[in-house]
């Protein structure tokens, strides 16, 4: 078997699984990795970006270099070298667990339950919940399953289409670690500098073709694509700023404005300020064109790879 169809046959088994079986709730092959990051931090923390590098360095050098003694032990055997491909995609992308916690929320609001809303959004997203009324939860969801879309599912496809399991595992292994000590506390300010360089750099990809796609599938196209090119740049993050703006536009919606992160305060600028205030029902509408999103990347994934070999043969044979 060829290395892109094990690629194609691989990540399309890995989002089936998801699709079906979600998150694992034990022995979640990320939250193995984050403990292991997590006593590395312990070891080697202290307040410089040097000792920060290094951290990254071994923690998402670590699992890439894994992945990669990995893929090399099975190379030469199609099903299994399809069926790591199946178990890595299965472990990093998490389509179908953003969905479930999205809606879960939506279900509360719907049902006027505010407080229980407030107490699933830490599961989504790091944002003070007990500061937010019952619009500022359905925004904070919104922008959340944008975020993620393109940090859970759509980058990992990338890297994985670009680099197979190595690609699949270091990137979500940099995306952990950003999240872990690249937010812009006290503590991880230099520490956490060079994951979230890192993460910037290779989040890059993936948010350009989120909201690409989502300009795309997005029932307001024209809307996405002004958003996004007028608004994005304005964001703090060089990649949820796209993103979040595409989302916006495609939906109608507005996006972005004060909000609480890690103890401070943050004043976004409004993303799709033509847009309409988020509503509850919003939220559906985010999740299905997450979905959406997803597949689309995987269908774009192996056309990519179908070119790259393609275009090879016909060097080889010049």
């Amino acid at each position: 078997m060829r290395a892109d169809r094990t690629f194609v046959y691989g990540a399309t088994a890995g989002l089936i699984g998801d699709l079906l079986l979600g998150d694992p709730r034990r022995g979640h092959p990320v939250a193995a990795f984050g403990r292991a990051a997590g006593a590395v931090e312990r070891a080697l923390w202290r307040d410089h970006r040097g000792w920060g590098a290094l951290h990254t360095a071994v923690c998402a050098g670590g699992a890439a270099g894994a992945a990669a003694l990995l893929s090399r032990a099975v190379r030469d055997r199609s099903v299994a070298a399809a069926a790591l491909t199946a178990a890595a995609t299965w472990s990093v992308v998490g389509g179908t667990s953003l969905g479930r916690e999205a809606r879960a929320i939506g279900a509360a609001l719907a049902a006027g339950d505010v407080d229980a809303a407030r107490e699933r959004l830490p599961h989504l997203c790091g944002r003070d919940p007990h500061s937010l009324d019952a619009d500022g939860v359905a925004r904070a969801v919104v922008e959340s399953v944008a975020e993620n879309t393109s940090d859970a599912v759509v980058g990992a496809l990338v890297w994985g289409a670009l680099a197979g399991v190595p690609g699949l595992v270091g990137f979500r292994a940099v995306n952990t670690l950003d999240a872990m000590v690249g937010h812009k506390s006290a503590k991880y300010r230099r520490y956490g500098w060079a994951s979230a360089r890192l993460d910037d750099v290779m989040g890059w990809p993936g948010a350009r073709l989120t909201a690409a796609l989502a300009a795309l599938a997005g029932p307001d196209s024209r809307g996405a694509v002004r958003a996004w090119r007028t608004d994005a740049g304005r964001h703090p993050s060089p990649n949820a700023g796209p993103v979040e703006a595409a989302f916006a536009g495609a939906l109608g919606v507005r996006l972005g404005g004060t909000l609480s992160y890690a103890g401070r305060v943050e004043h976004r600028p409004v993303l799709n300020t033509a847009g309409r205030a988020v509503e509850v029902a919003d939220i559906e509408r985010a999740v299905r064109l997450s979905r959406t999103v997803g597949w689309l990347t995987l269908a774009g994934a192996v056309v990519a790879r179908a070119a790259v070999r393609r275009g090879r043969t016909w060097v080889a044979g010049c």
